[in-house]
């Protein structure tokens, strides 16, 4: 699996790293909504639809062939935790606007995950250059209660947005809350601005 970049997400050069009523834990808590579900590779796919000229779907060895990165970044959960100090590998989000031509009208990307699970992104958010679908943490493969084998990653929000075992990116023309959002969580979700709940 081809590394070719390394970034370094901006708030990890911020002179203060902890947001505001988060404490640092060198632990990774697992939280999820439900039980792990058991993941077969051989069958897993990424879907990439919705307002794209035309959809893609990628198997796991398709994915893991495309170019990959490295992102460092910290992670802070609305629960009130933060890990400082994460290297995540896999492809980054932007990578996506290569495999696909997204539609001038796409404004949103409603990411799917396994058990009908979403979260929504802005364009702006999800395309930043530290979002990554990760399949690596800390030079491991990410485990299935984590996210295996593709989650996620989207440092400068409120981890719930980085969403395991995903399957699916939908690019749309409205924005569309997903589980959390819908069960009242901020529709954004900032750490550094407390943007918790809505």
């Amino acid at each position: 699996m081809p590394s070719v970049a390394v970034i370094k997400s901006p708030d990890t050069i911020r002179t203060v790293r902890v947001p505001p009523g988060q404490r640092q834990t060198n632990n990774w808590p697992v939280l999820h909504y439900g039980n792990v579900p058991r993941i077969n590779p051989d069958e897993w796919r990424l879907r990439i639809f919705g307002l794209v000229e035309k959809e893609q779907s990628l198997s796991l060895p398709e994915f893991e062939a495309l170019p990959h990165a490295k992102v460092f970044s910290d992670v802070h959960c609305v629960t009130g935790w933060s890990r400082l100090d994460n290297l995540w590998e896999g492809l980054p989000a932007s990578a996506i606007k290569d495999l696909v031509e997204i539609l001038p009208e796409a404004r949103f990307a409603i990411v799917h995950a396994w058990g009908d699970f979403t979260t929504n992104l802005s364009l702006d958010d999800f395309f930043q250059e530290d979002v990554i679908l990760a399949t690596r943490h800390d030079g491991r493969e990410i485990s299935l209660e984590h996210g295996y084998p593709v989650r996620l990653v989207v440092p400068r929000l409120y981890f719930w947005k980085s969403a395991k075992w995903i399957t699916g990116v939908e690019f749309t023309s409205v924005d569309r809350p997903g589980f959390w959002e819908s069960h009242g969580y901020h529709n954004h979700g900032d750490p550094w601005k407390e943007e918790r709940y809505g």
